[in-house]
C-alpha cells in the first residue's frame, strides 16, 4: 500500500507543477521517478485521486479546482507575516475556505483556523509561507 500511497502524492506534485494532457505523459513522469507502473495503473490512480481535464486539455485535481473557485469568489485579501498567512474573505466563508485549503493538501500548510471571515493558515517556514500565499493570489486572478 505504501507504493500506491506514495506515487499518489507524486502524482498530485506533477499534475500541479506541469501541465500534464495524456495518461502516457503521467505514465513517463512516474516513470522518470522510479515508480513502475502502466498505463492501466495511471487509469486507477486519475480515478482513485479524482483528477479531471479541464477545457485546456490537461489534468488537475479536483480539490483544487473547487478551491480555486472559493478563493476567487470569496477571497478579499492575503497578507503575509513570518510563517503565517491570513486570509480575509467575505463574511461567513472562512470555514468553507479552510475546509477547501485543508482537503487540496497543499505541502506548504501544516494546518489552518477558521473564524467567521478570516483563515489563519500555518506553514512550516516563511519560504513555505511565501510560496501559499503567491499561489492563493495566483488563484485570485483566474
Amino acid at each position: 500500500m505504501k507504493k500506491r500511497n506514495d506515487r499518489h502524492e507524486y502524482i498530485r506534485k506533477v499534475i500541479r507543477d506541469k501541465h500534464i494532457r495524456t495518461q502516457r505523459a503521467l505514465v513517463d513522469e512516474l516513470l522518470q521517478a522510479g515508480f513502475k507502473c502502466t498505463q492501466a495503473t495511471v487509469s486507477r490512480d486519475i480515478t482513485d485521486l479524482g483528477l479531471q481535464k479541464i477545457n485546456e486539455g490537461y489534468y488537475v485535481l479536483s480539490e483544487d479546482i473547487h478551491l480555486q473557485r472559493m478563493v476567487k469568489d470569496l477571497v478579499e485579501e492575503v497578507r503575509m507575516t513570518g510563517n503565517l498567512v491570513l486570509v480575509k474573505a467575505s463574511p461567513g466563508t472562512a470555514p468553507g475556505i479552510a475546509a477547501a485549503l485543508d482537503g487540496s493538501e497543499l505541502p506548504q500548510v501544516v494546518g489552518s483556523v477558521a473564524g467567521d471571515d478570516t483563515v489563519l493558515v500555518i506553514c512550516d517556514n516563511e519560504e513555505d509561507a511565501e510560496s501559499f500565499r503567491k499561489e492563493i493570489e495566483k488563484l485570485r486572478q483566474k
